[in-house]
């Protein structure tokens, strides 16, 4: 899997709760992707939600920095039901290239349990890479789904949760705990207003290399943080901020425009 598709991964493998929406909502946020202070990616994740069904699409263009994260272009659908719980994905379909190459993953679920999947080019299984089992397959959903919070307010509870997901290559669970309340003033930022900060732990289960130093360093990492912001009246709420402190720098991706 290229270092483009893993800070994607890294980055956006974020949570997901509250009642179905009374009123259809269609919204677009935009992103900036940073570096060490240095841009290297703009994204857009367009959200539907009519009748009981979701659609997200996020599309994705990389600069690219030197040697560290290559140029190219990611997009990726999630669609399936939403109720009182959150989002239950029904399929997960995503696709990188970079470097004259294409990466491309499906998969597929039934009430949160993992029916199918398929990944070109195949992932090879070497001798340190963590073998998915088939109960690492139930229960859980796709990063994209996981995006988004539903909830009641800007309380502590917003950020009490766990996740649990698959990406096709890798199976892994975020838990996230309250951190601050804080107020978004820039300007330059596409929301100005209260935002709540949670903190975030990521657990590698399965599908990941032990050798691989990122998933080590994730793992690791007491400084992953999301702060996230009300998408109006609609009892979603979506990262204002993500900051992911590294070697290199911080990475860091900030909501630029919100139009719903």
């Amino acid at each position: 899997m290229s270092k483009l598709s893993r800070s994607l991964l890294a980055a956006l493998a974020l949570c997901s709760c509250q009642p179905a929406l009374a009123a259809p909502l269609e919204a677009r946020a935009s992103y900036v992707l940073t570096l060490g202070g240095i841009n290297i990616a703009a994204m857009n994740v367009d959200l539907q939600d009519s009748a009981g069904r979701y659609r997200m699409d996020l599309s994705a263009n990389v600069a690219g920095l030197g040697t560290l994260v290559a140029s190219g272009t990611a997009k990726a659908t999630s669609t399936g039901r939403s109720n009182g719980q959150g989002l239950v994905s029904d399929k997960f379909d995503l696709e990188t290239r970079a470097q004259g190459e294409t990466f491309t993953v499906d998969v597929s679920f039934l009430g949160r349990n993992v029916t199918a999947f398929r990944v070109e080019p195949p992932i090879l299984d070497n001798y340190d890479r963590v073998p998915i089992e088939r109960r690492h397959l139930n229960g859980v959903g796709d990063f994209l789904s996981a995006f988004v919070l539903r909830g009641n307010g800007l309380d502590k509870g917003l950020c009490q949760r766990r996740a649990t997901i698959f990406t096709g290559v890798e199976r892994f669970n975020v838990a996230m705990n309250y951190a601050s309340t804080d107020e978004a003033t820039s300007p330059r930022t596409g929301y100005q207003g209260p935002v709540i900060a949670c903190s975030v732990r990521y657990e590698p289960i399965s599908g990941h290399f032990t050798s691989s130093e990122i998933t080590s360093y994730l793992a690791e990492s007491e400084r992953i943080i999301i702060w996230y912001a009300p998408l109006g009246e609609s009892g979603y709420f979506i990262p204002y901020r993500v900051l992911i402190g590294t070697n290199m720098g911080d990475l860091s991706m900030v909501l630029t425009n919100l139009r719903q």
